[in-house]
């Protein structure tokens, strides 16, 4: 539960979108230590309301210890300077600084314990010589919160529409606030103060599930006893419009074969459909996974699940696939369209195989130097016909490896749902599409199943390595994996769950332990295992081998075990492969290296 505390009010769990399983696209290697750090600093800016000059980043944690072998530098500044997570300009973002004439420093503090582990103090000067300090925390999966503005704690994490309003701790200040949104008719999702002591500078935070108002902010200036409002606009709605227009261009351009288009343009969300050959209710070229799910569409049955018994329930009462399911649920309960979901799905997977197909054979340079051709080389045994796996798992590995590639050179890649495990997913499902010669509308609902089996560890357990160490990275990559696996060759609800269920079995335990802290060693090969164990694990499923233990329990028994690990070998770097003397070494080489090497 969640208690709002300034007006008192509780508010239910949060809705946990699908693409926030799936997602978010990213520029890598890291979700917490690139994206969350992109984030964080654009949302700093957001905040600082005029154009940068100069910015001090003051870096703690682990932040401070691997902020350059993560690209968290480059993030940081890439957010300053405008870029979005997904913005393929993050890697050059000193470059572009300084074209721009933005002068930028970082500043480790290995000292400081007493902050979370993946904080930043953004110390900005603009170009009218106005001064802020916004502090940040990459709190995992690319997500943020904001804890501190110019020395006064505050909490908002930039999902919702904001409001920070700077102002005198007097009476009669919140009143105002209160009347001018009333005025307005903004609905509040959370609305709290907070002050350095009572009748001096303060804060007051509030956040919108809707945009606000431009002139909003006018209207609250217009106190005496309130001196700056910033305003903060939820990204989601240009964000999901400019994507699913990107998605549905690809989709005609490219035969993906399903499209999207902005919520507010319904005509032309419809268009794009037509032109790609699918409606928003089913799929083109392929039978549908579950014969009901079209027709199903409006049947009134609740779609709301927070276990995988409620979730295979739905599905046997509405006969209809999993993928279906969690595709209803996104719509209904989180207030999307269908064409803008399937569309957004469709982007995700149209970076996934570009991920996972990027320059075959070309060795990429990752920022520790620890990856970047291995995937050719796998490539080029099967090529040469002396592979030990069969032609699917063989392709999964190589694709899996790639996308690791790929993401530890800062490309693009979609979190899946961490970018730590971000291979396996697009591997097996694109080794199955070319094995049985699907189309792309089968492998984007194929994800909304996926998902369903992410969304309820995530609820229940955790997708952190360093909660629940790699069984809940990769392990649950593969699980999502296989039951999509299971569902794109027909198999049933049950038996998609029994196979993610099996995958968590069979990675019980698995520990978190990559070498100098980057996402690359031995993440790489570990992605290709759990590729080639979700494949497995699909298999034994389809063959109509049951699941003694339900993944409700499965994930449990993941979420203890990952609890029971000890602290080094969870993401700390300070055990296993990366406390081995040959893993140490290479820590040394990187870390130890010139700045900018």
């Amino acid at each position: 539960m969640f208690t709002q505390p300034f007006f008192g009010k509780v508010m239910k769990m949060e809705f946990i979108s699908v693409f926030e399983v799936l997602g978010p696209a990213m520029i890598g290697p890291s979700s917490s230590h690139t994206a969350g750090a992109d984030q964080m600093a654009y949302l700093a800016q957001q905040i600082f309301g005029e154009p940068v000059k100069s910015v001090v980043f003051t870096l703690y944690g682990s932040f401070a210890r691997t902020y350059r072998g993560h690209g968290t530098d480059r993030a940081l500044l890439g957010g300053i300077l405008g870029f979005q997570t997904d913005d393929r300009r993050i890697p050059d973002s000193f470059r572009i600084a300084r074209e721009r004439g933005v002068c930028f420093s970082f500043v480790p503090d290995k000292e400081t314990k007493d902050v979370y582990p993946n904080t930043a103090d953004i110390e900005m000067t603009g170009e009218n010589g106005k001064k802020m300090t916004v502090r940040g925390e990459s709190i995992g999966g690319g997500k943020v919160r904001i804890t501190r503005i110019n020395g006064i704690d505050v909490m908002f994490t930039g999902e919702y529409s904001t409001l920070i309003i700077s102002q005198r701790d007097l009476p009669g200040v919140v009143a105002h606030i209160t009347k001018c949104l009333a005025d307005r008719n903004v609905n509040i999702a959370f609305m709290r103060l907070y002050r350095q002591s009572k009748h001096e500078k303060a804060f007051t935070i509030v956040e919108s599930d809707e945009e606000l108002p431009d002139v909003i902010s006018d209207e609250i200036c217009r106190n005496p006893n309130v001196s700056d409002v910033m305003l903060v606009q939820m990204p989601s709605k240009t964000r999901r419009a400019e994507s699913c227009r990107d998605a549905a261009d690809t989709a005609v351009a490219g035969g993906i074969g399903v499209a999207g288009a902005a919520v507010a343009d319904t005509g032309a969300a419809a268009a794009g459909f037509a032109a790609a050959g699918i409606s928003a209710a089913g799929e083109a070229g392929d039978a549908p996974a579950s014969a009901g799910d079209a027709a199903s569409v409006d049947s009134g049955i609740g779609v709301d699940f927070t276990s995988a018994e409620e979730l295979l329930g739905i599905c046997e009462l509405g006969k209809i696939s999993i993928s279906e399911a969690m595709l209803r649920r996104e719509t209904e309960e989180g207030g999307r369209t269908r064409e803008d979901a399937l569309g957004q799905m469709a982007r995700f997977y149209q970076i996934m195989k570009e991920s996972a197909k990027a320059d075959p054979g070309k060795a990429l340079r990752t920022m520790g130097n620890l990856i970047g051709s291995e995937s050719g080389l796998v490539s080029g045994l099967a090529g040469a016909g002396k592979n030990i796996c069969g032609e699917t798992v063989s392709r999964a590995i190589a694709y899996s490896m790639r996308v690791l590639e790929v993401n530890a050179s800062m490309g693009l890649i979609v979190a899946a749902p961490t970018a730590g495990s971000s291979g396996v997913i697009p591997g097996v499902l694109l080794a199955i599409q070319e094995k049985y010669d699907l189309s792309d509308s089968r492998m984007v609902r194929s994800l909304f199943n996926a998902g369903a089996v992410g969304y309820l560890a995530m609820r229940n357990a955790t997708v952190a390595g360093a909660v629940g160490g790699c069984q809940a990275e990769i392990g649950v990559a593969a699980a999502m994996a296989a039951s999509a696996a299971v569902e794109l060759m027909g198999g049933t609800p049950r038996a998609c769950l029994d196979a993610a269920s099996t995958v968590l079995m069979n990675m019980l335990g698995l520990v978190c332990d990559p070498v100098a802290g980057l996402v690359e060693y031995p993440c790489q090969s570990r992605n290709a295992s759990g590729a080639a164990n979700a494949l497995v694990a699909a298999e034994i499923a389809l063959s109509g081998v049951r699941q003694l233990i339900p993944l409700d329990q499965m994930i449990a028994v993941m979420y203890q075990v990952g609890r029971g690990l000890p602290a080094e070998l969870r993401e700390t770097a300070e055990g296993g492969c990366a406390a081995s003397p040959a893993g140490r070494s290479c820590a040394a080489c990187i870390f130890d290296a010139p700045e900018g090497k």
